[in-house]
């Protein structure tokens, strides 16, 4: 295990997740605050969550499929490499392009479909949207799967950067949300094409392919691309689907706090999803070569650490959720506040679900994830065709924290089966977070009750970050000088 390359990957990618998620609460914050009415913002957020889940299909798992074979071959038979990355951009620009063809055609009735006319305009710009950001992602995933995730950070950095600048240029220029929507075309599409010269210049014309692919190689690469489009198309639907309900069943400016808290809720994640993306093809490393019981350790000590902060995030969340929204986005989306405190639970179901779902697809249970997926978004479906009429934006939230606490759980307990893990130690661990959170909770709480507006709030969070460094420091549940050594 080169615990080197990790730490270069995972700074690498958690400095431009941090930039990614920096720029992303810029714009929001910009566009909330100063150029976009509730509704207006309501409207992008349900324009997003169409293009989400259209976007499955320009997608179709060929991107995950594809690293996995490049992680597999580029050992064993680097030549072979060359037709894999080949044979999935074919497939990629085809599926996108389909999809897009198919906005283009049929915008109008889409936007009726989900009850939502007035996105029709923003839905034809989708078209562009939906090429530009498969692309984009593209080359993050299969920069994975060569293990160079530095590139994979580049990419995402240079197209969080560009979106802030460009999508606050088209609502001066252009105006509403059709202005922001065209931003995010146009920053996507700057970063898909530095991702694909990336590709091709790092990955493609480094390693010289042999004469002809393996027999079969690529038919391999799109039946494992099924079980993966299948878990792929399961998330899109628990992260997309609910915003599209709340549209349907309420109106733009409930979108609009629901797109809100979900944002903030992914800012959050950050650190979790870096680690994750960092990790997964280590894990399928580890597999390969036969030592399962480092790829244990490993994974325990990830998921310790994820537990020890996302547990008392949560906490935290639930308790500064509204002083904080008042304070940051104004009186006017006040109303997300609840929704974001209910989400508090999916912070550290998904924090989880980041360092275990990939992990997965590099050790070759895509299927059993796929499975778990399926049946998770169905039943986030069903609860949000329950409590949404029922609870308003609340309730979708709280369809989405009920279904994929189910899911994580089949998460790891798949991974527990491929790597046999220490549930005892994790167990003790987790109960010794959850009284740092008690603790750090208490001490929020005083001061939340102490005092009033901006000052409560810093005060809070900054008392709370050092209670919660104080005492998981004394408790052994955290070396400073490890983290240190690791990250230096």
């Amino acid at each position: 295990m080169d615990l080197k390359r990790i730490s270069r990957g995972l700074k690498a990618t958690f400095g431009a997740r941090v930039i990614y998620m920096a720029a992303s609460g810029l714009l929001t914050l910009v566009l909330t605050r100063f150029l976009l009415s509730n509704e207006q913002y309501g409207l992008l957020g349900s324009a997003v969550a169409v293009l989400g889940v259209a976007q499955l299909f320009g997608d179709l798992g060929i991107a995950k499929s594809a690293a996995k074979y490049v992680t597999e071959y580029r050992e064993k038979d680097p030549g072979q490499a060359p037709h894999v990355l080949r044979a999935a951009v074919v497939f990629r620009l085809a599926a996108a392009g389909v999809v897009a063809g198919a906005f283009l055609a049929f915008g109008g009735p889409i936007a009726s479909l989900v009850g939502q006319p007035e996105i029709e305009p923003l839905l034809a710009l989708g078209a562009g949207y939906i090429v530009v950001h498969s692309l984009f992602t593209f080359s993050q995933v299969v920069f994975q799967g060569y293990n160079r995730v530095s590139y994979s950070a580049l990419v995402q950095a240079t197209g969080a950067a560009a979106r802030l600048v460009l999508a606050v240029a088209g609502v001066v220029l252009v105006g509403g949300a059709v202005g922001a929507m065209a931003g995010y075309v146009a920053g996507y599409g700057l970063a898909a094409a530095l991702g694909l010269g990336l590709l091709y210049a790092k990955c493609y014309r480094g390693v010289e392919a042999t004469a002809d692919p393996e027999p079969g190689l690529v038919g391999r690469m799109l039946r494992y691309s099924v079980p993966l489009t299948a878990t792929r198309g399961a998330n899109v639907l628990d992260k997309r689907v609910d915003t599209i309900l709340v549209g349907y069943f309420m109106t733009p400016v409930a979108v609009g706090y629901y797109y809100l808290a979900k944002q903030i809720v992914g800012f959050v994640q950050t650190p979790a999803a870096s680690l994750g993306f960092t990790l997964s093809p280590t894990y399928g490393e580890e597999k390969a070569n036969g030592d399962t019981d480092r790829a244990a350790r490993l994974y325990e000590t990830a998921l310790e650490h994820t537990l020890l902060f996302y547990v008392p995030a949560a906490a935290g969340i639930v308790l500064v959720a509204e002083p904080a929204i008042r304070l940051v986005f104004g009186e006017s989306y006040v109303g997300a506040a609840p929704v974001l405190q209910v989400f508090s639970g999916y912070v550290v179901l998904q924090a989880v679900a980041f360092i275990t779902s990939d992990a997965l697809d590099f050790l070759g249970r895509a299927r059993s994830r796929a499975y778990a997926k399926g049946l998770t978004s169905v039943g986030n479906f069903l609860l949000n065709l329950v409590l949404i009429p029922a609870y308003g934006v609340a309730g979708a939230a709280a369809a989405t924290v009920v279904t994929f606490a189910g899911y994580t759980a089949v998460n790891v307990w798949v991974i527990h089966s491929e790597l046999s893990l220490s549930v005892g130690r994790l167990v003790r661990h987790l109960a010794a977070t959850v009284g740092v959170a008690a603790a750090m909770s208490v001490a929020v709480a005083l001061v939340l009750t102490a005092t009033t507006g901006a000052f409560a709030v810093v005060a809070a969070i900054a008392l709370g970050v050092a209670v919660w460094a104080g005492l998981s420091v004394a408790g052994g549940l955290v070396d400073p000088g490890r983290v240190t050594a690791i990250l230096s």
